[in-house]
């Protein structure tokens, strides 16, 4: 699913996240011959990712230093094997996250020292997890019956579309965020950052000519990981951030909990792309974020906490 992936609260139907195709999410069955068979709204899929021994090898990190030659928080949780092991497949062809490397991550996320720094080491944990399963789910290239399980194939694909990428313009009148000539603002990076006024707000903020040149998040991975941790730590009033809500800094108003907006996973999923994932009967996406996240969780040795879904939650105004 292309996240519509807009920090603000409008978009361009006026709603908190615009419709977009679900086209992002190609998997690689037809070209490992895999049964076409697949179930998206199987429930018994969030348990069908199998998980070995050998990826629990979080008590004896990689340790990668931060700018500041400290012990970075995300490599004290996360190592570089964790994280070859988590996605395990995001490098077998035809995926091609073998450009999402672990440096670059690491790099990203030294820009926000909170990231996967707050909070208990199981608070920590959990974000990692949630982090994880949301750009796993935007880049997912898995299916039920894929070798080693549906979960250990995010981090697949770059650009929405997957091995066909998208090529709609998704431009919107904006006088702050004009489309450049010849540019296409479709779904890019581990977020799947997209149209043209969310390019311009992440390259506002992170000092990068994103409306002139898109193809940056496609191109370069520091980039890539760079806009999709952005949208994860900043919050777009009336939506608060991601990483606030997994830590704890959240407190929802009145209105939020009279919406069934709550501290938890769900809201992570409510602020990326809750216009088309809540609200409703739990949807196939909002299952596959569910699966990665459990999936990532416990790998990374940690609990799941409250409020996972937001099935009865109303989408930010």
């Amino acid at each position: 699913m292309v996240v519509a992936c807009s920090p603000s609260s409008a978009s361009v139907d006026g709603s908190v996240d615009a419709p977009v195709a679900d086209t992002s999410a190609m998997d690689v069955r037809d070209a490992l011959e895999a049964p076409r068979d697949v179930r998206e709204s199987d429930t018994a899929a969030i348990d069908s990712g199998t998980i070995d021994a050998s990826m629990a090898d979080v008590a004896q990190p990689d340790v990668v230093a931060d700018s500041s030659g400290a012990p970075s928080g995300l490599s004290t949780i996360v190592s570089r094997t964790l994280f070859d092991e988590l996605f395990l497949h995001r490098g077998t062809a035809p995926c091609r996250g073998a450009f999402y490397t672990y440096d670059a991550f690491v790099r990203a996320a030294a820009q926000w020292p909170q990231f996967a720094s707050e909070g208990t080491d199981e608070v920590r944990r959990r974000e990692v997890a949630a982090f994880l399963a949301n750009i796993a789910h935007e880049t997912t290239g898995g299916w039920d019956t894929a070798p080693d399980g549906r979960y250990a194939w995010g981090l697949c694909w770059i650009e929405e579309g997957g091995a066909t990428p998208q090529t709609a313009d998704y431009c919107a009148a904006s006088a702050e965020f004009p489309c450049a000539p010849g540019q296409r603002y479709y779904g890019r990076g581990p977020i799947q950052l997209s149209w043209n006024y969310n390019y311009g707000q992440a390259g506002r903020a992170l000092s990068l000519p994103l409306l002139a040149n898109p193809g940056l998040v496609a191109t370069d991975a520091v980039v890539a990981f760079r806009t999709a941790i952005w949208f994860w730590m900043t919050a777009q009033a009336p939506k608060p951030s991601c990483h606030d809500v997994m830590v704890g800094r959240w407190t929802p108003t009145a209105a939020d909990t009279a919406a069934g907006r709550l501290p938890g996973f769900g809201t992570t999923v409510n602020i990326i792309n809750g216009g088309l994932e809540c609200n409703r009967p739990t949807t196939p996406a909002v299952m596959d974020r569910l699966g990665f996240y459990r999936r990532f969780t416990t790998v990374l040795r940690t609990t799941e906490g409250p409020n996972l879904d937001c099935a009865s939650a109303r989408p930010f105004g």
